[in-house]
């Protein structure tokens, strides 16, 4: 499984790239492997604050629906509405074309509390 090391994870299984003072965010392939294939996604909208730890969002797969949490509180300043007609896009890409929001973080000390990618390979081998 591919697990890019510049990225920081979260528990939750999602990924963040720093990017310009802001910060791209969509799910691992972990998770997206563990979901099988996603069928819908529902993102929040441009100018949405998100909340450290709270609900973002879902991903719908044939088998569940799974909550996406934010990894850091900020406002959501761009939105991957390609996922809109394509969601699958986060089975074939989860670490290009699936990105789902851009953030501008609001605390940006919550940064450290993510993972490295060694960590998270150890939380998801446990």
């Amino acid at each position: 499984m591919s697990l890019p090391e510049e990225l920081l994870y979260s528990k939750e299984h999602e990924w963040i790239k720093k990017e310009n003072g802001n910060v791209r965010i969509g799910i691992t392939a972990f998770a997206q492997d563990e979901l099988g294939d996603i069928v819908f996604v529902e993102l929040p909208e441009v100018g949405d604050e998100l909340t450290v730890d709270e609900p973002f969002g879902s991903v719908e797969s044939v088998k569940t629906v799974s909550e996406l949490y934010a990894p850091l509180s900020g406002k959501v300043v761009e939105v991957n509405e390609e996922l809109d007609d394509s969601p699958e896009f986060v089975n074939e890409s989860p670490y290009e074309k699936a990105w789902m929001v851009v953030v501008e973080p609001s605390n940006e000390s919550e940064l450290d509390e993510l993972l490295s990618a060694d960590q998270y390979k150890a939380l998801i081998e446990e």
